[in-house]
């Protein structure tokens, strides 16, 4: 019976999962600025092209 409690009370699970999902949501956030940029610089690019002579 002790060694049970003694089991739901151990904490160590929940710190790793705590951790994995700061880890997913620096991911998400890092995922959506990288979109971000990427879609201003390509927009940059073609007013650059557009602008150019053919």
């Amino acid at each position: 019976m002790k060694k049970l409690i003694a089991f739901l009370k151990d904490e160590e699970g929940a710190t790793a999962v705590e951790y994995g999902i700061m880890v997913a949501a620096i991911a998400a956030v890092i995922i959506a600025v990288v979109i971000v940029v990427g879609n201003k610089t390509n927009n940059a690019f073609e007013v650059v092209n557009n602008a150019m002579p053919n």
